[in-house]
């Protein structure tokens, strides 16, 4: 038997296929889309998966002001951002995050479940998304998926 008839393939920056995908976030639980957003972005539900390149799926996600979160989270939970100066520590619950920019609340909980390297920060750029049903990426032709 040849030795190269089984020879292993990695997937490659160039040789990586990267499609668009559309997600609803209407009526959805946070952490529930927030994972399987991370999952698609990750490059995970491909059989060509390479843990060290970025081989995932753009992901679009709309209705980002109508996610829920379960129990008392809405007023109990704080999320802590920082200037960079000192003493720029702020406090902020999910309901003043909704109410000024509700597309963050997707947001940080998809980084949070991203690796914390170049390569996180570098698949963290193939999400976008939109507090309301429009989004400015009809020219790609995403496929809508659903959870």
């Amino acid at each position: 038997m040849d030795h190269n008839s089984y020879k292993t393939t990695y997937a490659t920056k160039a040789t990586v296929e990267k499609g668009w995908v559309i997600v609803d976030a209407n009526a959805q639980v946070l952490g529930r889309v927030a994972s399987q957003v991370a999952k698609v972005i990750r490059g995970k539900h491909k059989t060509s998966y390479s843990p060290h390149v970025d081989c995932g799926d753009h992901v679009i996600v709309i209705n980002a002001e109508k996610v829920r979160m379960t129990g008392k989270k809405w007023t109990d939970r704080v999320i802590f951002t920082h200037s960079g100066y000192p003493g720029g520590q702020r406090e902020h619950t999910p309901t003043l995050i909704r109410s000024k920019h509700p597309e963050r609340l997707i947001e940080h909980a998809v980084r949070g479940m991203l690796p914390k390297n170049r390569l996180g920060r570098e698949l963290f750029r193939s999400l976008h998304v939109y507090a309301g049903a429009e989004h400015p990426h009809q020219a790609q032709q995403p496929k809508e998926l659903k959870f």
